[in-house]
């Protein structure tokens, strides 16, 4: 019987000592996971960039923002409706052929101006939502090409900008 309880207290003991060495390497395993964790913790858990215009300044170019797509707006259905009111007075055989009007007809040309004027007001009206849409995330007046800051003057001047002026099209900066 000693030698019965001597290998069972031998056993107990591996066991035990299996026990303890495999605890110790999941420890040591699910530390590295967790090191590895919270160095991508901060990567997801980014704040909100912050803006580098003070409060003042970003309200009041937001009112401009929502001043000037009102004006836009009004100007595009007014040309809308001067469009579809040329169409509407015009009878179907009102072609004019004397010295003032050319040889066809004005009405068409002056249709497509409207309408080209329309349309021309709609992108701008788009612009300037693309412009509001940044105030959220605080990225309004950071230019989309660098990701520096435009100059105020350049944005009291075109509050839709989207980027500083050496990367406009054609500038100086893309050379």
């Amino acid at each position: 019987m000693a030698r019965a309880s001597k290998a069972s207290a031998a056993g107990k003991k591996k066991a035990t000592t299996k026990k303890a060495a495999a605890k110790k390497a999941s420890s040591s395993a699910s530390k590295t996971p967790k090191k590895v964790a919270k160095k991508k913790a901060p990567a997801k858990s980014r704040k909100k960039a912050s803006s580098p215009f003070d409060s003042k300044f970003l309200e009041r170019m937001r009112k401009l923002l929502l001043v000037e797509r009102e004006t836009y707006e009004r100007q595009a259905k007014q040309l809308r409706a001067e469009a579809d009111s040329l169409v509407a007075d015009l009878d179907p055989g009102d072609v004019q052929f004397d010295e003032e009007s050319g040889e066809g007809d004005t009405i068409a040309v002056e249709r497509g101006r409207d309408l080209a004027l329309a349309a021309k007001a709609m992108e701008m009206i788009d612009e300037i939502d693309h412009a509001l849409t940044k105030f959220d995330d605080s990225r309004y007046g950071i230019c989309e090409v660098s990701g520096e800051p435009i100059p105020q003057e350049r944005l009291e001047a075109i509050p839709w900008a989207r980027e500083k002026v050496e990367y406009k099209v054609g500038g100086f900066g893309r050379r």
